[in-house]
């Protein structure tokens, strides 16, 4: 196994001889943007080099320089309070120039990189900072007086445009890689034939050798990015920012592209020659905002800049680091690029727990030939909305094999419904009746059962119920025992207080409320959203909603009220499919001026016919009110329509009623005392 640190006699030679000052604790005021918990102050570099720390610096303006060429002693003290309580220590900063400083927001991240540029007044009455490291970019700006206009002119001046500058091997005094450093490349798999074609060298900063990356276009040098021992990056200042290996993709078909120099390396030795690296790392995260004009993505200006040699190819191989940085900036190149002309790569599995990062690790421990694998296997981009089957071939072989949990769905506790209907997670069930036939009964004691046998738990908002009497039915079908001794209770005695107690705390760890506390009626959005919470912080997986029409169905006047429905509807569904959570919605029928007895279709219910169009399973409760008809206990459960018909089928079940508890039973079963 390849080893990932240096070799002692090569730390022994790039170890610095002056250390670095210590971080000091500062105060986060409201004025910063981010928290901030730490500055090292290190010394401004010269040559030409944008951070590299152990360089002279030229003589810092103190208060006494202040006060002997005569200008306001004030603005500097004002500005040295607010900067040092950002954690910005300024005593060795010069006004009127760029100052890189460690950033405070983030500390140089592992690398501790000098990239805040500090920017002061030569007056002390502004200051700018920016922190150029991409997962940070801590930006601000203050005044030393709120009076005080700060000297834009100056200002602007700083920061305008200036054509690169031009570099060569000779004026950067850059030197061929050492024995060490060879050998340190070598650690990581990549050879010196490697590191010679792509002309990677050393520089020497006092003491410390520095790996130095040669940025080349059209054979000519433009840019040059250093790396020390502890992976701190500088690049040459006022440089012009390209790919890196831009010659190697010049019209080529196929291009791939990495987030670090040692990747491109590293794909070289896997036999890719047709790759880049991005010069600046990745973002944080992916930008919510569209992409900016041309002239104003300066972020990301280098691949503008190299447009032409991208534009030229078919395929782009977005091969970035697997953490939600590098995915981020996958993501932010594909918005540039075009996502139908770019693939992505899958990194393989570390552990069990972890993929492999890049193709440098990939490289180091499992060879060339995986990380060919790697790029060989590239899948397409994904664009949201348009997919292959394959991006579904892993669910399909759970599906198949029966590991996804409930692929037939849930058994209700009645035998008589086994082959009719059965809950499966993520669907929606529409339950209509006449009034008084026991719709909101029959989903209490449905979910007492699957609670019971399964150990599902439930959101409930259901608003024709107060909350003691929906607790009242529930826990007699829980305890199998009246509430009250009163009428309806016939012979069987009522629940002790032992039992309520047993009940209530059922009644806790199963049931979550959904309930409006106010005059206003809820709307569907207000209860999904709750739902969504009670999924998240709860674990249920059903939700009831009862009855449609206490809900607040304002609507836009142009839209009809079938549109509407099909509107909720589509609402109720995609969470239920998204959160894997079953919901029961009660309908009620609307008027039925003819009616004889007959259970109503589910065409009748008030408001649309999409209630039926909509749903997954559409089931109709009829209780029979005639004696002359056959027993007034028995509840008839007409299944009416079931889109999955690998768990159920339209048909009629038959159930008894038990008035004193509330409890359904199948016609041939005997009642069940409650376990204990």
């Amino acid at each position: 196994m390849a080893s990932k640190t240096f070799s002692s006699s090569f730390i022994r030679t790039l170890l610095p001889s002056t250390p670095s000052p210590k971080p000091s604790k500062r105060l986060v005021p409201s004025l910063s943007s981010k928290p901030i918990s730490k500055n090292n102050s290190l010394k401004l570099p010269t040559n030409g080099f944008s951070s590299l720390p152990y360089a002279s610096v030229p003589t810092p303006v103190y208060p006494k320089d202040l006060e002997e060429r005569h200008l306001d002693t004030r603005n500097w003290e004002i500005m040295n309070n607010r900067l040092t309580d950002l954690g910005i220590n300024i005593s060795e900063c010069v006004p009127g120039k760029q100052n890189r400083l460690l950033c405070p927001s983030c500390n140089g991240g592992e690398s501790e990189e000098i990239s805040l540029s500090l920017f002061i007044e030569e007056d002390w009455s502004f200051a700018s900072w920016c922190c150029f490291r991409a997962k940070c970019g801590w930006k601000g700006a203050t005044k030393a007086l709120a009076g005080n206009k700060p000297s834009y002119q100056s200002f602007n001046k700083v920061n305008k445009y200036n054509a690169p500058r031009q570099i060569t091997v000779e004026g950067l005094q850059l030197e061929p890689l050492s024995d060490e450093l060879i050998g340190y490349f070598a650690e990581r798999m990549i050879s010196a034939e490697t590191l010679k074609r792509n002309k990677v060298m050393q520089k020497k900063f006092g003491g410390q050798v520095n790996i130095a990356f040669t940025y080349w276009r059209k054979g000519a040098l433009v840019n040059c990015k250093y790396r020390d021992i502890v992976k701190r990056f500088s690049q040459e200042k006022d440089t012009e920012k390209i790919f890196y290996g831009l010659d190697d993709i010049e019209n080529e078909t196929d291009i791939i592209i990495v987030e670090g120099e040692m990747d491109k390396l590293a794909m070289e030795e896997a036999g890719f020659r047709n790759c880049v690296s991005v010069p600046d790392g990745a973002p944080p995260s992916v930008s919510s905002k569209e992409v900016p004009d041309e002239e104003k993505d300066t972020k990301y200006r280098y691949l503008w800049k190299c447009k032409e040699y991208i534009e030229k190819a078919s395929r782009v191989i977005l091969a970035t680091d697997g953490d939600p940085p590098g995915q981020a900036l996958a993501e932010e190149l594909a918005r540039r690029i075009g996502r139908e002309r770019c693939w992505r790569v899958k990194w393989p599995k570390k552990n069990d727990t972890a993929d492999f990062k890049d193709a440098n690790e990939v490289l180091m421990y499992l060879g060339p030939n995986a990380l060919k694998d790697v790029i060989d296997n590239a899948e397409l981009y994904p664009i949201r909305g348009l997919f292959n089957f394959s991006d579904f071939f892993e669910d399909i072989d759970k599906y198949y094999h029966r590991t996804l949990g409930y692929e037939f769905g849930v058994s209700t506790g009645w035998r008589a419904l086994d082959d009719l209907y059965n809950v499966v997670p993520g669907e929606l069930t529409i339950v209509t009746g006449v009034p008084n036939s026991g719709k909101s009964e029959w989903i209490d004691a449905l979910l007492c059962n699957l609670n019971e046998n399964v150990g599902w738990k439930f959101a409930l908002c259901s608003m024709e119920n107060k909350v003691r009497d929906h607790a009242r039915k529930l826990l007699e079908k829980y305890l199998r025992k009246p509430f009250f001794d009163s009428g309806y209770g016939t012979s069987i005695e009522r629940m002790t207080e032992k039992e309520l107690e047993e009940g209530k705390k059922w009644l806790n760890d199963t049931f979550y409320l959904i309930r409006c506390e106010n005059d206003s009626l809820p709307s569907i959005k207000w209860v999904l959203e709750l739902a969504r919470v009670a999924v998240l912080r709860h674990g249920v997986r059903g939700l009831v909603i009862d009855p449609y029409n206490e809900l607040d169905h304002q609507r836009p006047v142009s839209q009809t009220e079938t549109e509407y429905v099909s509107q909720m509807l589509t609402l109720v569904k995609r969470f239920a499919q998204h959160h894997s959570c079953h919901v029961w919605f009660v309908a009620h029928p609307r008027q039925l001026h003819h009616w004889v007895g007959a259970p109503p279709n589910l065409y009748d219910i008030s408001g649309s016919a999409h209630f039926i169009n909509k749903c997954d399973n559409g089931i109709v409760i009829h209780r029979n009110r005639d004696p002359d008809a056959g027993p007034i206990d028995q509840v008839q459960i007409c299944v009416r329509k079931v889109r999955n018909k690998v768990v159920g089928t339209i048909g009629d079940a038959f159930l008894s009623y038990d008035r004193s508890t509330g409890v359904y039973m199948d016609i041939d079963a005997a009642p069940k005392p409650k376990k204990r």
